[in-house]
């Protein structure tokens, strides 16, 4: 048995060629002049070695007296010496070439190591499964966007020596004018550019190489991040932060695994009087942590300083807090460990505080979904899947796209499709259709026909193959099935497709800025005209309001009795009754407000009221 699997390595020599080909043209072309030549080479070595053998095979009498056949000798002699000579000189160019190439495999490296653990994720949940094909993608978007904001850089440096009289006169628009001389150097390639290339100094090509690397790594965690639970989010950056310090040699593997699987002295020693603030239950976790070598006396330094293990045990933030004077000095990774063994309710809020501090604060914080960037990375070929949440349709966010591009359901371009006995046959030819005509189509609640989705997965792949309209897009949405490894839909579909995962966030800030997405530069627009500063005021109110109720699903039965499904549609629909209201009255109706808003769009939700 053959297993065609890509290893590590295999696929970081992939990507160091593709890195080198997009970054280096120069140096990829180059590179395939002199295998095409050296390929050549060998057959013509070939021809002269069967040409020779046949003449000597069909010479006839002497051939020594035979001067063609010397002659040809001779010539196929000096033919093989000159082919040595410059299958030498390309020896000595193939290695200089890999040289340059090698400066650029940190970026293939680390984008190797991230398709690994993308990889690996269906052991999480089903639904998170990812295509070589789809990664490749992703690594050559990273690298376009360092590319294109290098020469925007450059533009803005060569531009900037002179601006004209009251230009940038206020910090407003700057941004702006730097989003469009990326956008102005992004198709800009040939000569200029691997000219610029060629020249970088060492420390520039070393940071080059350290934007790379940093794009694909962010590129493809957000990517990946799209697609995520929210209640995954945290194990994701994690295990990517965990595997690059790893990699690096700043993280020991053995304690990584040590803080996974929580090792638990099976005979732990006696626990004396003045540390029973600790349960019982985890004070063979201290022992455990004993076998590491920064806590390798941890029991003995509880037992002569037990009020300062007390106070930093029964504080709030003990993530955060001075820890006691004989293991002052630990990193936050070893605090980690610590508080895995007798703190667990507080091991997220450690995590992310260690994720932030390795790796930035945009891999631990999250925008909110932006479907009209997203709108850019979709394809015919490529559907896209949206997983359903309670309180979330995505419809709307479609319909706003499609409407951008002129597919709408009044015009008949845009199919919305809700799945259910006896709408296959209805499903697959709108399937067809569009991808003739280059309509949208949507199918909705796939979870409902799992042996339709078998059928579903081969007619998609037929519209593809018989080539679909450049206008084409698939849309699919599907609820997360009841257990996470029971596979309800297709793998090469889930493996194909762009994930999105709307979910609402858990804590009260990110909710807000999710809210706050809800309402467009066009509502405050709209706004100027009636009380401009109380609408920004009543919004910002409404969206904090709008977030807490979500926020309290966490506490479950002591949050609200029931889960109810308040939606981004309460909201959208509060926020189009406060323009009204704003427009229609001279004084803010702040009691009509907080009626509408709480007795019956929200407050329609309530069955239980106690």
């Amino acid at each position: 048995m053959i297993n065609f699997t890509v290893t590590e390595s295999g696929l970081e020599d992939q990507l160091l060629a593709l890195v080198v080909k997009k970054e280096r043209p120069d140096l990829a072309a180059q590179k395939e002049a002199l295998i095409q030549e050296q390929n050549g080479f060998k057959i013509k070595l070939k021809e002269l070695e069967s040409g020779l053998l046949y003449k000597l095979a069909n010479a006839k009498g002497d051939i020594l007296e035979d001067i063609a056949l010397i002659e040809s000798l001779e010539f196929s002699k000096k033919l093989s010496t000159e082919i040595n000579e410059k299958v030498e000189i390309a020896k000595v160019t193939d290695e200089n070439i890999n040289v340059a190439s090698e400066f650029y495999r940190p970026a293939a490296s680390r984008g190797a190591l991230v398709f690994f653990m993308m990889n690996d994720l269906y052991k999480i949940h089903s639904f998170y499964r990812f295509s070589l094909d789809s990664f490749v993608i992703v690594v050559k978007r990273a690298i376009d966007i360092v590319a294109a904001a290098d020469r925007a850089k450059k533009k803005a440096a060569a531009g900037g020596d002179a601006p004209a009289e009251g230009e940038n006169a206020e910090g407003e628009g700057a941004e702006p004018a730097e989003e469009e001389k990326a956008e102005e150097a992004a198709p800009e390639e040939g000569a200029a550019e691997e000219e610029a290339i060629e020249e970088m100094t060492p420390k520039t090509l070393a940071k080059r190489v350290e934007d790379l690397t940093e794009s694909i790594t962010y590129q493809s965690f957000n990517y990946t991040r799209r697609g995520t639970f929210e209640q995954h989010k945290l194990t994701l950056s994690t295990m990517l932060t965990f595997k690059i310090l790893a990699r690096n040699g700043k993280l020991a593997q053995a304690e990584i695994d040590h803080l996974v699987k929580k090792e638990i002295a099976l005979e732990p020693p006696h626990q004396q009087e003045s540390l029973k603030f600790i349960p019982e239950a985890f004070w063979g976790a201290v022992k455990g942590l004993e076998s590491i070598k920064v806590f390798e006396h941890l029991i003995n330094n509880m037992e002569s300083e037990p009020h300062l293990f007390k106070k930093w045990y029964q504080d709030e933030k003990p993530e955060m807090c001075d820890l006691p004077k004989s293991i002052k000095d630990i990193g936050l990774f070893h605090r980690i460990l610590l508080l895995r063994a007798v703190r667990p309710d507080r091991l997220s809020n450690a995590l992310t505080d260690y994720v932030t501090e390795e790796m930035g604060l945009k891999y631990t914080e999250q925008s909110p979904f932006d479907i009209v960037a997203t709108a850019e990375e979709m394809n015919p070929q490529t559907p896209v899947f949206f997983v359903l949440f309670p309180g979330v349709d995505p419809t709307p966010e479609v319909e706003l796209i499609g409407k951008m591009v002129g597919k709408t359901l009044t015009n008949e371009k845009f199919i919305n499709i809700s799945m259910g006995q006896g709408q296959e046959e209805n499903a697959i030819k709108a399937l067809k259709a569009a991808g003739k005509e280059g309509n949208w189509v949507m199918f909705q609640n796939v979870h409902l026909m799992t042996d339709w989705m078998k059928d579903f997965e081969r007619q998609f792949e037929i519209v593809i193959e018989d080539g679909a309209h450049e206008d084409f897009r698939c849309f699919i949405s599907s609820e997360p099935p009841g257990l996470p490894h029971m596979e309800i839909i297709p793998e090469s579909v889930l493996q194909n497709a762009l994930k999105v995962a709307n979910e609402a966030p858990k804590d009260l800030k990110s909710n807000i800025r999710r809210a706050f997405s809800k309402f467009d530069e066009s509502h405050f627009t709209k706004a100027q005209s009636h009380k401009f500063p109380e609408f920004k005021a009543l919004l910002f109110g409404l969206c904090m309001f709008h977030a807490l109720i979500l926020g309290r699903i966490k506490f479950g039965a002591q949050g609200w009795s029931r889960k109810y499904n308040f939606n981004d549609g309460d909201l959208r629909i509060c926020g189009d009754i406060l323009h009204n209201y704003l427009t229609n009255y001279d004084q803010v109706p702040y009691a009509d407000l907080q009626y509408l808003f709480g007795e019956i769009m929200y407050g329609g939700h309530i069955t239980d009221d106690w």
